[in-house]
Protein backbone atom coordinates (compact mmCIF):
# COMPACT_ATOMS: atom_id res chain seq x y z
CA UNK A 1 0.00 0.00 0.00
CA UNK A 2 2.72 2.48 -0.81
CA UNK A 3 2.29 4.90 -3.38
CA UNK A 4 5.44 5.73 -4.63
CA UNK A 5 6.44 8.99 -6.89
CA UNK A 6 4.59 9.04 -10.23
CA UNK A 7 1.43 7.13 -8.93
CA UNK A 8 -2.05 9.01 -8.88
CA UNK A 9 -2.10 11.56 -6.50
CA UNK A 10 -5.33 10.38 -5.81
CA UNK A 11 -4.80 7.32 -4.52
CA UNK A 12 -3.49 8.08 -0.62
CA UNK A 13 -0.34 6.10 0.03
CA UNK A 14 0.28 4.29 2.94
CA UNK A 15 3.03 2.16 4.50
CA UNK A 16 0.79 -0.27 6.84
CA UNK A 17 2.77 -3.65 6.18
CA UNK A 18 6.63 -4.95 5.10
CA UNK A 19 4.62 -7.31 3.18
CA UNK A 20 2.96 -4.34 0.84
CA UNK A 21 7.21 -3.86 -0.16
CA UNK A 22 8.61 -5.36 -3.47
CA UNK A 23 12.16 -5.65 -3.45
CA UNK A 24 11.88 -2.18 -5.79
CA UNK A 25 10.71 -0.51 -3.40
CA UNK A 26 12.45 -1.24 -0.32
CA UNK A 27 15.47 -0.41 -2.43
CA UNK A 28 14.37 2.75 -3.65
CA UNK A 29 13.17 3.72 0.17
CA UNK A 30 17.06 2.33 1.71
CA UNK A 31 18.67 4.41 -1.18
CA UNK A 32 16.62 7.81 -0.58
CA UNK A 33 17.10 7.27 3.28
CA UNK A 34 20.85 7.06 2.32
CA UNK A 35 20.57 10.88 1.04
CA UNK A 36 18.65 11.79 3.51
CA UNK A 37 21.42 10.09 6.20
CA UNK A 38 23.73 12.83 4.13
CA UNK A 39 21.78 15.97 5.72
CA UNK A 40 22.23 14.72 9.02
CA UNK A 41 26.12 15.78 8.40
CA UNK A 42 25.42 18.97 7.41
CA UNK A 43 25.10 22.63 9.62
CA UNK A 44 21.81 22.83 8.72
CA UNK A 45 19.51 19.74 9.04
CA UNK A 46 16.32 20.72 7.05
CA UNK A 47 15.22 20.14 4.14
CA UNK A 48 12.03 22.82 2.37
CA UNK A 49 10.41 19.44 0.76
CA UNK A 50 7.14 18.96 3.32
CA UNK A 51 6.72 22.78 3.94
CA UNK A 52 2.80 23.52 5.05
CA UNK A 53 2.11 19.99 5.19
CA UNK A 54 1.04 18.49 8.18
CA UNK A 55 2.16 15.40 10.40
CA UNK A 56 0.26 13.73 12.96
CA UNK A 57 2.20 11.57 15.61
CA UNK A 58 -1.10 9.54 16.92
CA UNK A 59 -0.13 7.30 19.59
CA UNK A 60 -1.89 5.17 21.87
CA UNK A 61 0.91 3.14 22.99
CA UNK A 62 3.91 4.58 25.21
CA UNK A 63 6.82 5.25 22.93
CA UNK A 64 10.08 6.90 23.12
CA UNK A 65 12.54 6.37 20.25
CA UNK A 66 9.27 5.57 17.24
CA UNK A 67 7.63 8.53 18.37
CA UNK A 68 10.67 11.03 18.69
CA UNK A 69 11.93 9.50 15.35
CA UNK A 70 8.91 10.43 13.55
CA UNK A 71 8.91 13.84 15.13
CA UNK A 72 12.53 14.60 14.14
CA UNK A 73 12.17 13.22 10.54
CA UNK A 74 8.87 15.19 9.82
CA UNK A 75 10.49 18.51 10.74
CA UNK A 76 13.46 18.24 9.12
CA UNK A 77 11.67 17.86 6.13
CA UNK A 78 9.97 21.16 7.17
CA UNK A 79 6.21 19.87 8.11
CA UNK A 80 4.33 21.12 10.60
CA UNK A 81 4.36 18.30 13.67
CA UNK A 82 1.50 17.52 15.90
CA UNK A 83 2.24 15.10 18.90
CA UNK A 84 -1.12 12.80 20.35
CA UNK A 85 -1.26 11.29 23.18
CA UNK A 86 -3.98 8.63 23.84
CA UNK A 87 -3.40 9.57 27.56
CA UNK A 88 -4.91 13.21 28.76
CA UNK A 89 -6.59 12.95 25.33
CA UNK A 90 -10.42 12.46 24.44
CA UNK A 91 -9.68 8.60 24.38
CA UNK A 92 -9.35 8.39 27.59
CA UNK A 93 -12.62 9.79 28.22
CA UNK A 94 -13.58 6.87 25.64
CA UNK A 95 -13.53 8.58 22.44
CA UNK A 96 -13.30 6.00 19.58
CA UNK A 97 -10.60 5.70 16.63
CA UNK A 98 -13.41 6.80 14.17
CA UNK A 99 -14.14 9.80 15.97
CA UNK A 100 -10.30 10.73 16.43
CA UNK A 101 -9.55 10.32 12.94
CA UNK A 102 -12.26 12.38 12.00
CA UNK A 103 -10.93 15.22 14.33
CA UNK A 104 -7.73 14.60 12.58
CA UNK A 105 -8.96 14.92 8.79
CA UNK A 106 -11.31 17.89 10.12
CA UNK A 107 -7.74 19.67 10.73
CA UNK A 108 -5.84 18.80 7.76
CA UNK A 109 -3.98 16.11 8.46
CA UNK A 110 -1.93 15.62 5.53
CA UNK A 111 -0.35 12.05 6.85
CA UNK A 112 -0.89 10.08 10.62
CA UNK A 113 1.54 8.18 12.02
CA UNK A 114 0.02 6.09 14.57
CA UNK A 115 0.75 3.59 16.88
CA UNK A 116 -2.04 1.29 18.37
CA UNK A 117 -2.25 -1.66 20.79
CA UNK A 118 -4.42 -3.68 18.60
CA UNK A 119 -3.50 -5.41 15.16
CA UNK A 120 -5.26 -4.04 12.14
CA UNK A 121 -6.01 -0.34 13.37
CA UNK A 122 -3.65 1.10 10.75
CA UNK A 123 -4.89 -0.90 7.97
CA UNK A 124 -8.61 -0.04 9.48
CA UNK A 125 -7.48 4.10 9.55
CA UNK A 126 -5.98 3.57 5.75
CA UNK A 127 -9.05 1.83 4.15
CA UNK A 128 -11.95 3.19 6.10
CA UNK A 129 -12.47 6.41 4.24
CA UNK A 130 -12.45 8.53 7.59
CA UNK A 131 -9.66 10.64 6.25
CA UNK A 132 -7.40 11.49 3.16
CA UNK A 133 -3.87 11.57 4.31
CA UNK A 134 -1.07 9.19 3.97
CA UNK A 135 -1.47 6.44 6.88
CA UNK A 136 1.93 4.77 8.49
CA UNK A 137 1.65 2.07 10.89
CA UNK A 138 4.37 2.76 13.45
CA UNK A 139 3.78 -0.53 14.99
CA UNK A 140 -0.15 -2.24 15.55
CA UNK A 141 -0.08 -4.57 18.58
CA UNK A 142 1.81 -8.07 18.14
CA UNK A 143 1.26 -7.46 14.21
CA UNK A 144 3.72 -5.63 12.53
CA UNK A 145 6.19 -2.61 12.42
CA UNK A 146 7.49 -1.89 9.14
CA UNK A 147 9.81 1.23 9.42
CA UNK A 148 11.42 -0.60 12.32
CA UNK A 149 12.53 -3.13 9.73
CA UNK A 150 13.71 -1.01 7.25
CA UNK A 151 16.13 0.99 9.42
CA UNK A 152 17.51 -2.56 10.46
CA UNK A 153 17.59 -3.38 6.47
CA UNK A 154 19.48 -0.09 6.49
CA UNK A 155 21.68 -0.63 9.37
CA UNK A 156 22.42 -4.13 7.71
CA UNK A 157 23.34 -2.83 4.50
CA UNK A 158 25.65 0.32 5.71
CA UNK A 159 27.66 -1.99 7.55
CA UNK A 160 27.77 -5.08 5.91
CA UNK A 161 27.59 -3.73 2.14
CA UNK A 162 29.02 -0.02 3.04
CA UNK A 163 27.19 3.39 2.24
CA UNK A 164 28.04 4.11 -1.25
CA UNK A 165 28.42 0.45 -2.32
CA UNK A 166 25.21 -0.29 -0.65
CA UNK A 167 23.28 1.81 -3.08
CA UNK A 168 20.89 -0.06 -5.28
CA UNK A 169 22.00 -3.23 -3.69
CA UNK A 170 19.93 -5.49 -1.58
CA UNK A 171 20.65 -7.61 0.75
CA UNK A 172 20.90 -10.77 -1.03
CA UNK A 173 22.82 -13.62 0.95
CA UNK A 174 23.11 -11.87 4.11
CA UNK A 175 22.10 -14.73 7.15
CA UNK A 176 20.09 -12.84 9.77
CA UNK A 177 19.13 -14.62 13.20
CA UNK A 178 16.28 -13.26 15.58
CA UNK A 179 16.58 -14.00 18.63
CA UNK A 180 13.42 -14.20 21.52
CA UNK A 181 10.03 -13.29 22.31
CA UNK A 182 9.18 -13.56 18.30
CA UNK A 183 5.69 -14.67 19.86
CA UNK A 184 4.72 -10.90 20.64
CA UNK A 185 6.89 -8.85 18.32
CA UNK A 186 5.69 -6.78 15.87
CA UNK A 187 9.73 -6.09 14.70
CA UNK A 188 10.00 -9.84 14.24
CA UNK A 189 7.44 -9.92 11.38
CA UNK A 190 7.88 -7.20 10.05
CA UNK A 191 11.91 -8.21 9.47
CA UNK A 192 11.35 -11.35 8.46
CA UNK A 193 9.28 -10.24 5.54
CA UNK A 194 11.33 -7.40 4.41
CA UNK A 195 14.63 -9.20 5.09
CA UNK A 196 13.60 -12.67 2.86
CA UNK A 197 12.28 -9.54 -0.15
CA UNK A 198 15.85 -8.30 0.13
CA UNK A 199 17.39 -11.46 -0.50
CA UNK A 200 18.52 -12.42 3.00
CA UNK A 201 17.70 -15.48 5.18
CA UNK A 202 16.31 -15.39 8.41
CA UNK A 203 16.51 -18.00 11.07
CA UNK A 204 14.31 -17.53 13.96
CA UNK A 205 15.75 -18.72 17.48
CA UNK A 206 13.19 -18.91 20.52
CA UNK A 207 11.48 -21.61 23.47
CA UNK A 208 8.75 -23.47 21.93
CA UNK A 209 6.54 -20.96 23.70
CA UNK A 210 7.38 -17.91 21.97
CA UNK A 211 6.96 -19.49 18.65
CA UNK A 212 4.05 -18.45 16.96
CA UNK A 213 1.14 -20.79 15.45
CA UNK A 214 2.24 -20.58 11.79
CA UNK A 215 5.72 -19.45 12.27
CA UNK A 216 6.56 -22.63 10.32
CA UNK A 217 5.04 -21.60 7.22
CA UNK A 218 6.85 -18.04 7.23
CA UNK A 219 9.67 -17.26 4.89
CA UNK A 220 12.42 -18.61 7.33
CA UNK A 221 13.90 -21.17 9.30
CA UNK A 222 12.69 -21.53 13.02
CA UNK A 223 15.14 -23.16 15.86
CA UNK A 224 15.49 -23.51 19.45
CA UNK A 225 19.14 -23.91 19.55
CA UNK A 226 21.28 -20.36 20.18
CA UNK A 227 24.01 -22.06 20.20
CA UNK A 228 23.58 -23.75 17.26
CA UNK A 229 22.32 -20.91 14.89
CA UNK A 230 25.01 -18.26 16.23
CA UNK A 231 28.14 -19.30 13.79
CA UNK A 232 26.59 -18.84 10.91
CA UNK A 233 24.74 -15.42 11.57
CA UNK A 234 26.16 -12.36 9.83
CA UNK A 235 23.62 -10.22 12.09
CA UNK A 236 21.95 -11.72 15.28
CA UNK A 237 18.97 -9.37 16.21
CA UNK A 238 18.00 -9.84 19.75
CA UNK A 239 14.33 -9.31 20.20
CA UNK A 240 12.73 -7.25 24.23
CA UNK A 241 11.36 -10.06 26.12
CA UNK A 242 7.68 -8.09 26.68
CA UNK A 243 6.16 -8.84 29.79
CA UNK A 244 3.81 -6.21 30.01
CA UNK A 245 1.70 -8.98 27.06
CA UNK A 246 2.70 -11.86 28.50
CA UNK A 247 -0.90 -13.37 30.44
CA UNK A 248 1.08 -16.97 31.32
CA UNK A 249 4.34 -18.72 32.31
CA UNK A 250 5.98 -18.79 28.74
CA UNK A 251 8.97 -19.97 30.34
CA UNK A 252 10.66 -21.16 34.03
CA UNK A 253 12.78 -18.23 34.99
CA UNK A 254 13.92 -15.06 33.45
CA UNK A 255 17.67 -16.72 34.53
CA UNK A 256 16.36 -20.02 33.16
CA UNK A 257 15.71 -17.91 29.80
CA UNK A 258 18.78 -15.61 29.73
CA UNK A 259 21.11 -18.84 29.93
CA UNK A 260 19.24 -20.53 27.42
CA UNK A 261 18.52 -17.60 25.16
CA UNK A 262 20.42 -14.25 26.26
CA UNK A 263 23.36 -13.20 24.36
CA UNK A 264 26.57 -12.91 26.24
CA UNK A 265 30.25 -12.17 25.84
CA UNK A 266 31.16 -15.88 25.49
CA UNK A 267 28.18 -15.87 23.05
CA UNK A 268 29.37 -13.24 21.20
CA UNK A 269 32.94 -15.06 20.80
CA UNK A 270 30.88 -18.03 18.90
CA UNK A 271 29.84 -15.40 15.85
CA UNK A 272 31.99 -15.04 12.65
CA UNK A 273 34.14 -11.78 13.41
CA UNK A 274 32.42 -9.61 11.26
CA UNK A 275 28.85 -10.30 12.79
CA UNK A 276 26.82 -7.74 13.94
CA UNK A 277 24.75 -7.62 16.98
CA UNK A 278 21.08 -5.86 16.84
CA UNK A 279 18.70 -4.59 19.04
CA UNK A 280 15.29 -2.61 18.39
CA UNK A 281 15.50 -1.45 21.86
CA UNK A 282 14.57 -0.88 24.62
CA UNK A 283 16.96 -3.54 26.14
CA UNK A 284 16.45 -5.78 29.15
CA UNK A 285 19.91 -5.15 30.06
CA UNK A 286 21.08 -8.54 31.76
CA UNK A 287 18.38 -10.25 30.28
CA UNK A 288 18.02 -10.69 26.65
CA UNK A 289 21.62 -9.04 26.18
CA UNK A 290 24.40 -8.33 28.68
CA UNK A 291 26.26 -4.49 29.41
CA UNK A 292 28.89 -5.90 27.92
CA UNK A 293 27.45 -6.87 24.63
CA UNK A 294 25.17 -4.41 24.20
CA UNK A 295 28.26 -1.44 24.87
CA UNK A 296 30.21 -3.26 22.29
CA UNK A 297 32.09 -1.91 19.06
CA UNK A 298 30.10 -4.61 17.10
CA UNK A 299 26.70 -3.65 18.69
CA UNK A 300 24.43 -1.25 16.18
CA UNK A 301 22.01 -0.06 18.81
CA UNK A 302 22.69 3.65 18.45
CA UNK A 303 23.07 3.42 14.58
CA UNK A 304 19.76 2.09 14.70
CA UNK A 305 17.99 4.57 16.57
CA UNK A 306 20.11 7.39 14.08
CA UNK A 307 19.30 5.48 10.82
CA UNK A 308 15.54 5.22 12.06
CA UNK A 309 15.21 9.29 11.28
CA UNK A 310 17.03 8.57 7.93
CA UNK A 311 14.17 5.90 7.06
CA UNK A 312 11.60 7.70 7.90
CA UNK A 313 12.52 10.90 6.49
CA UNK A 314 12.84 8.63 3.34
CA UNK A 315 9.24 7.30 3.80
CA UNK A 316 7.81 10.56 4.44
CA UNK A 317 9.56 11.98 1.93
CA UNK A 318 8.13 9.25 -1.11
CA UNK A 319 4.58 9.46 0.66
CA UNK A 320 3.80 12.88 0.34
CA UNK A 321 7.12 14.53 -1.22
CA UNK A 322 7.77 14.83 -5.37
CA UNK A 323 9.43 12.99 -8.08
CA UNK A 324 12.46 14.47 -7.77
CA UNK A 325 15.75 13.60 -6.15
CA UNK A 326 16.12 13.15 -2.56
CA UNK A 327 18.49 16.06 -2.11
CA UNK A 328 19.45 18.89 -4.57
CA UNK A 329 22.98 18.78 -5.72
CA UNK A 330 23.23 22.12 -7.27
CA UNK A 331 22.40 25.81 -5.80
CA UNK A 332 19.86 26.25 -9.17
CA UNK A 333 18.21 23.54 -8.24
CA UNK A 334 16.38 24.99 -5.26
CA UNK A 335 14.09 26.74 -6.79
CA UNK A 336 12.49 23.00 -8.23
CA UNK A 337 9.33 21.32 -6.48
CA UNK A 338 11.61 18.49 -5.41
CA UNK A 339 13.39 18.25 -2.05
CA UNK A 340 16.23 20.68 -2.06
CA UNK A 341 18.87 21.43 0.34
CA UNK A 342 17.96 24.86 2.76
CA UNK A 343 19.71 27.91 1.85
CA UNK A 344 22.89 28.29 4.02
Amino acid sequence: MLRLPGASPRTPGHLISAADLTRDDAVLILDTAEEMARVADRPIKKLPTLRGRTVVNLFFEDSTRTRTSFEVAAKRLSADVINFSAKGSSVSKGESLKDTALTLEAMGADAVVIRHGASGAPYRLATSGWIDGAVVNAGDGTHEHPTQALLDAFTLRRRIVGADEGLGRDLEGVRVTIVGDVLHSRVARSNVLLLHTLGARVTLVAPPTLVPVGADRWPCDVSYDLDDALPGSDAVMMLRVQRERMNAAFFPTEREYSRRYGLDADRMRRMPEHALVMHPGPMNRGMEITAEVADSPRATIVEQVANGVSIRMAVLYLLLGGNGPAVATTRQSATDTSVTEESK
